[in-house]
């Protein structure tokens, strides 16, 4: 049976924030990374100047591994990347509780990829700053390091944001908790997690050699720099861990099954030698498109969630031949899409679809969670309780 899309509208209420007190301090804010991702969240904070949202929030420090910049009363988001350009000093990790203390919530952005950053999450937490995030080291990874966040969070009372980690803000962590906390058992998750993938298989159309896809991929940044982390099939499985995590099912990262895409030969090159090789892409991915084309299927690679009984489950992350009507099958560009069955969604899923990938839709994601922390704390303090 063809699952029904669920489609929800979240809209945004500034007129909740304009209603606190204008003596309720801003979230003072400390921005870790400023690629891509970062600099989309400059762009949108800078966006909110002058607004309900803008007031809610006060930018304080920017970092990158070589340079930061802080302002105890807050910086304009336009400049803060041109003050930073121009200190001397390396950024040090240890110094951003320092650069936050202050009245208001402190809340640190990671928009890096770092491990090492990503490592600090649960200090962070612990010492009552929140953290929000687009990194999937954090809870993607081995289990004892998602337990340490989870005890931060529980330390400190601080929100871990992850939003972004998975779906780039699409609601489906969000979605999954919903449906925990309303007493509801999942019963498997399936999915298109990989904007880069989607956007390979709803393109590729078994004529020009696949590698010339993941060029062109690579080079409108849909990939990463080195496609081979995309086609290892490792991201999806750090965001499977993720959405199972959140469902109760507690694996480890060995646990899940990962189909790489990349051959032996490729994968063992040197990154600068990776370019002259993806042609060993070619036949083994022109052979699996025929094969499906031939029983009326379409490729995507899917990760899954099943079996999921008494905190356990089966996870495998790899290529797939789905039925031209299969839920999963549909899409465009660098969507994602997901499908959750539940005792509430046991015959139909609900299926959460969209962008899945871009700086603008995560950096959006990244500020959502922010916001999240800004109207709990703010309504607390009123003696209201929000979610």
């Amino acid at each position: 049976m063809k699952a029904v899309a669920v489609t929800r509208v979240h809209t945004r209420r500034p007129d909740a924030i304009a209603a606190v007190p204008a003596a309720s301090p801003p979230a003072r804010v400390a921005l870790l990374g400023t690629g891509t991702v970062g600099t989309a969240v400059i762009e949108r904070l800078a966006q909110w100047a002058g607004t309900p949202l803008g007031g809610g929030v006060s930018l304080v420090h920017v970092a990158n591994s070589r340079r930061a910049a802080s302002a105890t009363l807050g910086m304009a988001p336009r400049e803060a990347f041109r003050v930073m350009q121009n200190q001397p000093r390396a950024s040090r990790l240890d110094q951003v509780p320092i650069v936050l203390h202050g009245d208001g919530a402190q809340v640190v952005v990671d928009a890096t990829a770092s491990a090492t950053v990503a490592e600090r999450h649960a200090e962070w937490l612990a010492q009552g700053i929140h953290v929000v995030t687009a990194c999937k080291l954090g809870q993607g990874t081995g289990l004892a390091q998602w337990r340490r966040i989870r005890a931060g969070c529980l330390r400190g009372n601080t929100t871990y944001g992850d939003s972004a980690t998975v779906g780039a803000g699409l609601p489906l962590l969000r979605s999954i908790r919903d449906l925990r906390a309303g007493g509801d058992r999942i019963h498997a998750i399936a999915g298109v997690l990989s904007g880069s993938l989607a956007w390979l298989f709803n393109h590729y159309d078994g004529l020009r050699p696949f590698s010339d896809f993941v060029r062109e991929a690579r080079d409108a940044g849909y990939t990463e720099p080195d496609p081979r982390e995309d086609l290892s099939g490792e991201d999806v499985r750090r965001k499977i861990l993720i959405l199972a995590r959140s469902a109760g099912v507690e694996l480890e990262s060995n646990e899940v099954d990962v189909e790489s895409l990349v051959p032996a030969t490729l994968a063992s090159l040197a990154r600068d030698d990776v370019d002259a090789a993806l042609p060993l892409l070619d036949t083994p991915l022109r052979e699996r498109f025929a094969a499906a084309r031939k029983d009326g299927c379409k490729l995507r690679f899917i990760a899954r969630l099943e079996n999921i009984r008494d905190g356990k489950g089966d996870a495998r992350v790899g290529l797939e031949a789905l039925p031209e009507d299969h839920p999963l099958a549909g899409g465009a560009g660098t969507d994602n899409k997901v499908a959750i069955w539940s005792d509430r969604y046991r015959v139909q899923p609900l299926v959460i679809q969209g962008p899945g990938a871009g700086a603008e839709v995560t950096a959006a994601g990244l500020l959502d969670d922010v916001l999240r922390i800004v109207r709990r704390r703010r309504a607390c303090r009123s003696g209201f309780n929000t979610r």
